[in-house]
């Protein structure tokens, strides 16, 4: 009966995959099913893999030993208990996370989201609500849609976690965070966000699954945390699809042509 049922599933999946063939999630190459990455793309993705700092995630060249921090999150400890991300910022990640944004590729979104969640397991093990980080709603007006509740209603999804996209609200309009300094950004979001008194509910006590697409400072992130804690979040971790490696962000791996000149990038 399993049998018959897939073959049936493959037979209706048929007149889609010829109308519609896959093609690439970096360049748009034909691929052989969605979601995967061309033989040219591919190489470029830099899986972030252990060992890594056990608060920031960010890797280290050697291992340094169970529970070694980073010199970050010893001299700047987050509000946030844990930081993972999926891919190191550059290359084919870098394309997708373009595409989403600004392409209105939301069907890259379930794919990023396993390779997050692949990178987040152990994130996700301990997570109650997957809440994600919110746009002003003039942004969303013109875009339409928000990349970071994409990539959370896919873990949501993938996962089988609540999933809370009015659990915090953006009620500052901020400026485009390309180009500040870190202490820029981190004024740029001060008091960016609040939790509705009618979602207190939703995140009370609750250890809290903080998702967006890319993390560069973690300014936004942490502006976030501090909202979700200020309305009762017991503990908040942070999971993002794309890292910007440190030393990338000051040699300028993200740069001005990376978003549009009108947006403030999430991050």
């Amino acid at each position: 009966m399993g049998e018959i049922r897939a073959l049936t599933g493959r037979a209706l999946a048929w007149p889609g995959r010829v109308l519609f063939p896959p093609v690439c999630a970096g360049c748009r190459r034909r691929v052989s099913q969605p979601g995967a990455l061309c033989g040219q793309c591919w190489p470029q993705l830099r899986l972030l893999e252990r060992p890594w700092c056990e608060v920031m995630g960010t890797p280290f060249a050697h291992d340094m030993g169970e529970g070694f921090l980073s010199a970050e999150a010893i001299a700047d400890p987050p509000p946030f208990e844990r930081a993972r991300a999926a891919v190191a910022y550059s290359g084919v990640a870098r394309q997708m996370v373009r595409g989403l944004k600004y392409q209105d590729r939301t069907d890259l979104a379930p794919w990023m989201a396993r390779w997050m969640l692949r990178a987040g397991a152990e994130l996700v093990a301990e997570a109650e609500v997957v809440v994600p980080v919110p746009l002003h709603w003039r942004r969303f007006f013109r875009r339409q849609f928000n990349q970071s509740a994409e990539l959370g209603r896919a873990l949501a999804h993938l996962t089988g976690l609540p999933f809370a996209p009015e659990a915090v609200r953006r009620i500052k309009l901020t400026r485009q965070q390309v180009g500040l300094e870190r202490a820029q950004r981190e004024e740029n979001v001060r008091a960016a966000f609040r939790v509705p008194d009618e979602a207190e509910i939703t995140i009370a006590g609750r250890r809290v699954l903080l998702v967006d697409d890319v993390y560069t400072t973690g300014a936004t992130v942490r502006a976030v945390t501090k909202a979700l804690k200020r309305g009762g979040a017991g503990a908040v971790d942070v999971l993002t699809f794309a890292r910007v490696l440190p030393g990338d962000f000051r040699q300028g791996e993200i740069g001005q042509g990376d978003f549009r000149a009108d947006e403030s990038a999430t991050i």
